[in-house]
């Protein structure tokens, strides 16, 4: 698609006021996000702008189209259609529409019906919903042997650094354990050690298979933050001989949450330099990491994910956790579970943060003894 006089014009004039340069060339007035929010009931794809602003994608689109110096462009449909079209010409349209809007000031005055405050809608998950997700288990060196002493947990750090491996992936379900910025946390009936784990979530945004490390980043959209909500009752003993349940761990509705959005990975940069990643829980922080504590980089796991099983655009793959999360005991000297009531606050450096409040369920009725037991039937 060629550039049209006008933003060939804008990009001479303001690269040099206050414009940046995106990975395409085209110049861009302000970094954008882009997430999903419920507008008018709908689903809607939306552009973000200073993290308080959200433009609805498909009616600023058909504004910028009735000057007839743009030519047509069709809108995504859905989040994955925006990653899926963003490198073949989809691109070029959203740094437009952006440029406009900051070059008309239609953002600061006089704001066309389709801009939003972020305040006045809900936010969705950014994707509905991702393929897969891939999530990275013990890949920070803090994560390692978090009940053990000072001594021990040297050692099994020292051990894993002699001896990393291969990345160890784990699919997380999606649609049912995803859910939204200020969407509860629901601890499962029961279930009485519900944990956290805050993680940088890698949307993939090319078909990838057999993808090297080296060239990863090309595959990559961009970052979006993730919790791992982790149910560490177990299953009870009996029946079939296996003991480890990553489904129990892990597959619980609303415990995959994303969002609030995704930064493009133009306007973030490289997150193997730059990732700092927080939790916390009501007032108290629980979990606080950057890259360098990571013992298999983004794009090994990329690496690895792609030679096992094809990655597809809006894809996301996590890059585990560190230590602090609530069954450690070296943090805080004891294990410590959400309760009811809690806030959990999930904040990645650059991206943004999800607020996720936590609510207990009620209990079900009519079941025939088949279910999931509560923790405390087979558990002191």
């Amino acid at each position: 698609m060629r550039m049209t006089f006008l933003t060939t014009l804008l990009a001479l004039v303001l690269t040099g006021s206050g414009f940046t340069q995106g990975e395409s060339g085209m110049s861009i007035a302000e970094p954008f996000k882009v997430g999903t929010f419920e507008i008018d009931g709908t689903p809607r794809v939306g552009i973000v702008l200073r993290d308080s602003l959200v433009v609805e994608l498909d009616r600023a689109n058909l504004a910028l189209q009735k000057d007839p110096r743009y030519p047509k462009v069709p809108p995504p449909a859905d989040m994955i259609e925006l990653i899926e079209r963003y490198e073949y010409g989809l691109k070029r349209r959203l740094y437009e529409i952006v440029n406009d809007l900051v070059g008309s000031g239609s953002l600061d005055a006089n704001r066309p019906d389709y801009v939003h405050a972020v305040s006045e809608i809900r936010t969705l998950p950014p994707i509905l919903y991702p393929g897969k997700i891939l999530n990275a288990a013990v890949n920070f060196y803090s994560h390692v042997n978090e009940t053990g002493t000072d001594e021990e947990r040297a050692e099994a750090r020292r051990q894993r650094r002699e001896n990393r491996g291969v990345p160890y992936l784990f699919l997380k379900p999606s649609r049912g354990a995803v859910v939204g910025n200020g969407d509860p946390i629901v601890i499962p009936h029961g279930r009485d050690r519900t944990d956290w784990e805050v993680e940088l979530g890698t949307v993939i945004g090319r078909t990838a298979k057999y993808v090297s490390a080296k060239d990863a980043p090309n595959y990559v959209f961009g970052y979006t933050v993730t919790l791992d909500i982790s149910d560490r009752g177990g299953r009870p003993p009996g029946g079939n001989p296996l003991r480890s349940d990553w489904f129990v761990g892990k597959g619980h509705d609303t415990f995959a949450p994303q969002g609030p959005w995704i930064v493009p990975k133009e306007f973030y940069g490289d997150p193997m330099e730059k990732l700092r990643q927080t939790l916390s829980v009501g007032d108290t922080t629980m979990q606080e990491a950057t890259a360098g504590d990571m013992i298999h980089n983004l794009w090994e796991l990329v690496e690895y994910g792609s030679s096992i099983i094809t990655l597809f655009p809006g894809d996301v793959i996590n890059n585990g956790t560190s230590g602090g999360t609530g069954a450690g005991t070296a943090v805080r000297g004891e294990q410590r579970f959400l309760q009811p009531g809690e806030e959990v606050v999930a904040t990645i450096d650059g991206i943004g943060t999800l607020r996720m409040p936590v609510v207990g369920e009620e209990a079900p009725t009519g079941l025939t003894g088949a279910a999931l037991p509560p923790v405390k039937s087979y558990r002191k």
